[in-house]
């Protein structure tokens, strides 16, 4: 039997990119998926998708910033599905530009609490019943969050906090049966970079990557998948990412010249 059949699954972030693709990814293991975005229209789409692989899917628009909506979002998915069995932590945005190009300064709240904030929430709400069902809890971080990248200093700075948080309560439940599943990817095609906030604090409206270049959503859900399935503590999705954890400690002057390279040439 597949590890997820039955099981239900509460996805945030899950109307595009690396989200969409692993609720695709999982669908044809017939879990019970509660989608969660802001979009009830990109999640309505990507239910019916689901379903049609096999999977149960409901939609819960969600603003994962508003603590009560997520206390809302974990509250009906148990009432529906009469379980919560997976977390999966996927909400989040970045920025792109110089700290001292910045304009707005709102910007680094505004990261904080959608990266950060908007994984805790749901987090604390979904602890009980996680415990309950031994489950598993899911935070997708970055690469940016285990090393700093320039352009990124706002959204770098939430994902360091998203993993120092959940590497820390990952401690708390040695002894509760249930795992956390911190998810580093490298560059990834997605929407997120079209979403990136410049330094008027506005969406860029334009990607600025080499999408050609970069790892795809479906190719990141995947690896996400069996990660996930192994109760992995840590998933790094590239090669480049996994040297750069080491040199980091070997070499990190390296590092920084790895990043600023990677930032230059947009892949």
């Amino acid at each position: 039997m597949s590890v997820f059949a039955g099981k239900v699954i509460v996805l945030t972030g899950a109307s595009e990119g690396i989200g969409r693709a692993f609720a695709v990814a999982l669908a044809g293991q017939r879990p019970k998926l509660v989608l969660a975005a802001r979009s009830r229209d990109r999640l309505e789409s990507l239910a019916t998708e689901c379903r049609a692989l096999g999977a149960e899917a409901h939609v819960v628009p969600t603003d994962v910033t508003d603590a009560d909506a997520c206390k809302a979002l974990v509250d009906e998915s148990v009432a529906r599905c009469g379980a919560l069995d997976v977390l999966v932590n996927n909400a989040g945005g970045t920025m792109w530009t110089r700290l001292d190009e910045i304009e707005d300064l709102s910007i680094f709240e505004r990261l904080m609490r959608l990266n950060y904030l908007g994984s805790v929430y749901p987090t604390y709400h979904a602890l009980p019943h996680l415990k309950r069902a031994q489950g598993r809890i899911v935070a997708v971080a970055s690469m940016a969050g285990l090393i700093g990248v320039p352009t990124r200093t706002g959204y770098s700075a939430a994902k360091h906090a998203v993993v120092g948080f959940f590497d820390s309560l990952r401690v708390e439940l040695l002894d509760s049966g249930v795992s956390v599943s911190v998810i580093c990817p490298d560059f990834v095609v997605s929407e997120i970079h079209k979403r990136a906030l410049g330094s008027d604090g506005q969406p860029l409206g334009a990607n600025p990557m080499a999408d050609s270049k970069i790892m795809t959503a479906e190719a990141c859900a995947a690896l996400m998948v069996t990660a996930i399935e192994q109760r992995q503590r840590l998933l790094i999705t590239s090669a480049r990412g996994k040297q750069a954890r080491w040199l980091k400690l070997l070499s990190p002057g390296s590092v920084d010249k790895l990043a600023a390279a990677a930032i230059s040439k947009k892949q």
